[in-house]
């Protein structure tokens, strides 16, 4: 931890969530001189505090440890290049329009470089009843499943939650084109396109 780059950016936290010095004391249970001396650069936060000061300030505790924001460059909104984020612990699916510093159950989670899907591996869309019917004859067990199917184009994301031993379908309104995402536990994050 840099003190000096520490405490300038505990300062500007401080200062855009309109606390004092004393008011992040009280809540810290701590007294005043020492957020003083936390800004000042003539000491640091016990470890213990982070995770609570990190809340104060809606940040996370590496940001305060490295002293400094990390910015992303925007995507300019084309939502065909959403990030997919999956927790291998609990299943989560985290989405981002682009690159993010993302954690989940304590492991840090890279975005899945989507594959394009072979002949095989395709799902079926068929058009019914004015809507798009997405299935797929993939098995659907505890161990081997698809986890969630995505349709994207360059404004829209819908996504659609799969669980094992269910059968895959989901129903879309008829587009003209986009493409469609998914992952499964063993093949990992897929992708075709939908015209």
């Amino acid at each position: 931890m840099d003190q000096i780059r520490t405490g300038a950016l505990i300062r500007e936290f401080r200062i855009k969530s309109g606390l004092t010095q004393k008011q992040l004391a009280e809540r810290l249970n701590v007294s005043d001189k020492a957020v003083s001396k936390w800004e000042c650069a003539n000491g640091c936060p016990d470890i213990s505090m982070l995770t609570e000061l990190a809340d104060i300030f809606g940040t996370d505790v590496q940001t305060l440890l490295a002293g400094k924001i990390d910015f992303n460059e925007s995507e300019v909104g084309n939502m065909k290049k959403l990030k997919f984020y999956i927790c291998g612990t609990c299943g989560n699916i985290i989405t981002a329009t682009s690159d993010a510093n993302v954690t989940c159950c304590g492991n840090k989670l890279t975005a899945l470089e989507p594959r394009k899907a072979e002949d095989g591996e395709k799902l079926n869309v068929e058009s019914f009843d004015g809507e798009l019917l997405v299935s797929s004859g993939h098995e659907m067990t505890k161990e081997h499943y698809i986890s969630f199917v995505a349709y994207q184009n360059d404004s829209t994301v819908m996504m659609f939650k799969q669980y094992p031993e269910w059968t895959l379908q989901a129903r879309l309104p008829l587009f003209r084109s986009g493409r469609l995402v998914w992952y499964c536990n063993k093949c990992g994050l897929l992708w075709q396109n939908i015209r």
